[in-house]
């Protein structure tokens, strides 16, 4: 548990100051660009190429890719893994090449999949972001790459620099903004060129690493060899699946340009607030877990994988069902000191923190599918995640479509959140056919749910002290700590034997609490 730990916080830490650089870039932009018609276009043009990164990339590219280079590594050597690595390169660039042609040739019909509301009541604002998504689109092809690059370096031990290249999108698009502020400058189309510059940016970043760990671009390939075959076994069931959930994004999308203007940029900068503790905590758990469990699945040690699967489901509630709680008990006062300036108008601060309320109710959900996702493919059992999401994205189509005629865009955050949980539940319990009753810890989870709502409720009673009343979050997590130390929760003892390190009159509260027990 401690490795596990201790590569969570490495790539945790890199992702809260990656989350920190995020938070400046929306709150720039957000005074740039405010709920806008001309935010709606940037975001949904910015939005198509991060559905393939996370189609071909990020998503099925690192689940299938770091099980067979683990295997290939261990059973011929970190060579024949290195050509699996370039041969995987070939097929990327051929085919995400063919798919940025198509767009460039034709950026209206790639718009209509998306925005398809937009053509129908503001054809003008249709064309700006047809565009906007010929300027972006090719990022594609530079963030696929980056994105094997970051498997190869998880999957060697790496995990610190590869969780720092998104700061380098976020600088880049705090560059753009402000420079098209000084010259007064189309914010959007500065956008759209800093999104292009920052796919380069990542890419280069990840070399340096990579030559250190002997890895080469110039060497022998083997694109229809076996290690690429398995990858590409294993990707087709998750790329189905990963399709099902970017059709999911594509659909609330599209649902969203037909409400009102401002709708599809109100649900970004709610999602921005939330995706912070997902990424800290959640994927980076997941993104450590995977290797691990990987490992123990080829040596078919059993106990120790459904050990460090409930590590890394117990370390994800303990830390993200207080942070949704501060999320919904905090979301005015967030989202009015965060982005509330500027072009940023008060309509906007309203429907993005009713967003924010909505999408924090699943964000414990959202965190745990990563690992428990992992699992699946650790297993290779590829087509149980393919089948969930599929009901799960009728569970969201139905949800948004009813919730969306009463809430509006608060709706389709609502419905994100219940298909989330819906994933969850089924996920969990199709592991019991691979693992047989695995899940432990539930009186726990009640507890550290209970707590949560408490600072849920006593986060609200402060929304009429504005700023001020985010100045009592260390309050709530030095509260909800100490309750979690006085329930025996690990996750708690791990973090609190972490600190004592560094605070010895905290190492001697601990002893006196394990004397106690």
């Amino acid at each position: 548990m401690q490795r596990l730990a201790k590569n969570a916080s490495v790539v945790a830490g890199a992702t809260l100051v990656s989350r920190g650089l995020g938070f400046l870039r929306d709150v720039i932009m957000a005074y740039a660009l405010g709920v806008s018609g001309m935010a709606d276009a940037f975001f949904v043009a910015f939005r198509l190429p991060n559905l393939l990164r996370s189609l071909f990339a990020e998503g099925s590219l690192a689940m299938a890719f770091v099980p067979t280079f683990v295997k290939v590594r261990s059973e011929s050597g970190v060579q024949a893994a290195f050509t699996v690595a370039r041969s995987v390169q070939l097929w990327l660039l051929g085919i995400l090449g063919l798919i940025t042609l198509g767009v460039l040739l034709a950026p209206q019909t790639a718009t209509m999949l998306v925005a398809s509301g937009f053509a129908a009541t503001r054809p003008e604002l249709f064309e700006r972001t047809a565009e906007l998504v010929a300027v972006c689109f090719p990022y594609i092809l530079c963030i696929s790459s980056v994105a094997l690059c970051m498997g190869i370096l998880n999957a060697c031990g790496h995990f610190l620099v590869p969780a720092l290249a998104p700061c380098l999108l976020n600088i880049c698009l705090i560059a753009a903004s402000l420079l098209a502020l000084a010259v007064h400058g189309d914010v959007a189309w500065f956008l759209a060129w800093g999104v292009l510059a920052a796919g380069v940016c990542q890419w280069l970043a990840q070399q340096p690493v990579l030559w250190r760990l002997g890895f080469s671009w110039r060497g022998p390939v083997d694109p229809l060899g076996p290690g690429v075959r398995r990858i590409g076994r294993l990707m087709l069931p998750t790329v189905l699946g990963s399709a099902v959930y970017q059709l999911n994004i594509l659909i609330g999308t599209g649902m969203a340009s037909f409400l009102p203007e401002g709708s599809v940029s109100s649900l970004y900068y709610a999602d921005r607030l939330f995706q912070f503790p997902l990424g800290v905590v959640g994927v980076a758990v997941g993104v450590v877990a995977l290797p691990s469990l990987s490992g123990l699945a080829r040596r078919e040690d059993r106990p120790r994988f459904v050990a460090v699967l409930r590590q890394a489901l117990g370390l994800t509630m303990f830390v993200n069902l207080p942070a949704a709680a501060g999320l919904a008990g905090l979301a005015l006062p967030l989202v009015e000191t965060l982005f509330g300036h500027g072009r940023f108008t008060a309509a906007g601060i309203h429907t993005t923190s009713l967003a924010l309320v909505a999408y924090a109710v699943g964000l414990p959900a959202f965190s745990c599918v990563r690992s428990l996702v992992a699992a699946y493919y650790a297993l290779e059992d590829t087509r149980t995640p393919v089948r969930v999401a599929v009901i799960c994205l009728g569970v969201y189509v139905a949800t948004g479509f009813a919730a969306m005629q009463v809430w509006g865009a608060v709706g389709l955050a609502l419905a994100s959140s219940v298909s989330a949980w819906a994933n969850v539940f089924q996920l969990g319990l199709g592991l019991r056919r691979h693992l047989g009753p695995w899940m432990e810890g539930g009186r726990l989870w009640i507890g550290y749910a209970a707590l949560s709502l408490g600072i849920a409720l006593g986060c609200r009673a402060l929304w009429s002290w504005g700023a001020w009343s985010l100045a009592t979050i260390p309050v709530w997590v030095a509260a909800y700590g100490l309750f979690a130390l006085r329930l025996g929760a690990p996750e708690a003892m791990l973090v609190a034997s972490a600190l004592a390190r560094r605070f010895p009159r905290l190492a001697l509260l601990l002893e006196g609490r394990g004397a106690s027990r």
